[in-house]
């Protein structure tokens, strides 16, 4: 086996659960597990460029912060770069001289790995010279390979060869490669390429490791993994049996005691936290070739039942579902077809009247009679959100939903509900209008753009794919008079999710056009005026 490289990237494919914001001892605990199980380089994590919401240091991985911790010498230091953030402006050059502003004689940072998918390899591969020039080793990494033909293949691997980079890696970015199919593309690499060749692994199917150690047997020299599978969705090859493994192979010696404490102290209790790793929804979408954040999001939904994921991942599977943006906003504005537009009018319903959004907190159920009573004596226009059932249905003037991926996954139980749905008919797929036969659809367009509301006849424009949003941009649109929100909570202390509401009704609130909003159950948001039920 040709100098073989172990690389454990937890810290940076981990740090997509908690926001790359490590406990010190976790860290100093890994840097020692690492030393002790011979892995020879580490992945700290991330440079990014941007700096939108907290992360922690390992989504930066500055030099400063390499500077406090205890490196052992002779394990050596990498960080990533994605690709699409070098690509993002017009010089390639000044993002690098932002990211690394000191050379390689004066930083821990020993590999610089840059992930990007085909598209952009031709436009990515002038940072390899930079980097070179700087005293950089440089590894490129190929995102969603699978699918691509032995000539295209062979195409990237020739030209990478033409530029100074170190290691060429591949990625099975849906886990759905097989061993057999990973050594073909381990062979098409060599035909044009002949550094070394490297693997990142993910575990949809349950065979990271098979295949990455038939990569190994085809040729790679290089290999992924994380402790315990540490990473998105189903996770990665776990490095504590990747050692295991290569430690029989060629006795590297590995003392395995530190890792195994790292495992049982911090790890085993974030991953019954976080819960990364596979089942049979990432093996579906493995099979199939469904982009795995696709199940992450639902799974992080409790709302879906296992015939919902099942429903939604068939959907998938019949149109492909490839490409995937980490955020919600993204996955919608993939779902969503042409440009916004609509033919219902809130306003007809709306115009100067109350307009009363019944979400799923507690304190709807709570003070259900005393919402109840209000909605018989003033006659607000009642609106739930997508199938929750927390008053009487003959309370509800409408429901409204917006995601396609909870409409697939309810549309069932919408035909059998009494309301009118507004949704954005006219720009969801074919499938959903067939799901959604015979029901009384209000076609109200959206468009969705970061840090905007925006407020049309017959569509809005929204900051976010929340279901949240698009009821309040409904609202407003119709002219309402006030908007009372009831049954909205907040979440636990420390959960993101309050902070993307309070950003979204601050939003909406400062947004010119919106009418007044007043919370009239026990909420935690900042960003609504509270008032009482009781008082109305």
């Amino acid at each position: 086996m040709p100098d073989l490289t172990i690389l454990d990237c937890t810290l940076r494919d981990g740090g997509y659960y908690n926001d790359w914001d490590f406990d010190p001892e976790l860290i100093a605990a890994y840097l020692d597990a690492m030393h002790a199980a011979k892995v020879d380089v580490v992945e700290l994590g991330q440079r990014f460029l941007g700096n939108a919401g907290f992360k922690g240091p390992c989504a930066y991985t500055t030099d400063e912060f390499l500077a406090t911790l205890n490196l052992h010498g002779d394990l050596r230091i990498a960080v990533m770069v994605n690709g699409a953030d070098l690509l993002h402006g017009s010089d390639v050059s000044a993002a690098l001289a932002q990211l690394f502003p000191q050379t390689r004689s004066c930083s821990a940072v020993d590999l610089v790995r840059i992930a990007c998918h085909v598209h952009e390899v031709e436009d990515v591969l002038p940072a390899s010279l930079w980097l070179q020039d700087a005293g950089f080793k440089t590894g490129i990494n190929l995102m969603q390979i699978a699918d691509r033909s032995r000539d295209e293949v062979v195409q990237i691997a020739r030209q990478v060869a033409r530029h100074p980079v170190d290691v060429l890696y591949f990625a099975d970015s849906m886990g759905s490669m097989t061993p057999d199919h990973t050594a073909r593309v381990v062979g098409w690499l060599r035909e044009a390429w002949h550094g070394p060749i490297g693997i990142h692994t993910h575990d949809n199917m349950g065979l990271a490791l098979q295949n990455s150690l038939r990569a190994l047997d085809a040729g790679a020299s290089w290999v992924d993994a994380t402790v315990t599978g540490m990473g998105r969705g189903p996770g990665n090859a776990r490095t504590e049996e990747l050692v295991i493994e290569l430690n029989d192979r060629e006795e590297r010696g590995a003392d395995l005691v530190p890792l195994l404490s790292l495992i049982r102290r911090h790890l085993q209790p974030m991953k019954a936290r976080y819960g990364w790793g596979t089942n049979p929804f990432y093996y579906l979408s493995g099979k199939y070739g469904i982009h795995p954040s696709y199940v992450q999001e639902m799974a992080a939904d409790s709302r879906f039942d296992e015939e919902d994921f099942l429903a939604v991942i068939e959907d998938l599977r019949a149109r492909g579902a490839k490409k995937y943006s980490a955020t919600s906003l993204a996955a919608a504005r993939n779902f969503f077809r042409g440009e916004p537009g609509g033919s219902w009018h809130p306003a007809d319903l709306m115009a100067g009247r109350e307009v009363m959004i019944i979400g799923s907190g507690p304190g709807v159920v709570r003070h259900r009679d005393a919402i109840s009573s209000y909605i018989r004596r003033k006659e607000p226009v009642v609106l739930a959100l997508n199938t929750q059932s927390p008053v009487a249905e003959d309370l509800v003037t409408l429901r409204v939903a917006s995601h396609p991926v909870r409409l697939l996954a309810d549309a069932a139980q919408h035909c059998h509900l009494p309301q009118p749905l507004v949704t954005p008919a006219s720009m969801l797929p074919p499938r959903l209008h067939e799901a959604f036969a015979g029901k009384d659809l209000l076609d109200f367009g959206v468009a969705i753009e970061d840090g905007r509301f925006a407020f049309g006849d017959t569509c809005c424009t929204i900051p976010n794919a929340l279901v949240i949003s698009y009821a309040l941009a409904v609202a407003g649109s119709g002219g309402a008079q006030r908007i009372l929100l009831a049954g909205f909570d907040g979440y636990q202390s420390g959960d993101r999710r309050n902070a993307e509401m309070d950003a979204t009704l601050d939003l909406f609130c400062a947004s010119g056009e919106a009418p007044p909003v007043h919370a009239v159950t026990p909420t935690t948001y900042r960003g609504v005026e509270a008032m009482s039920i009781y008082g109305m």
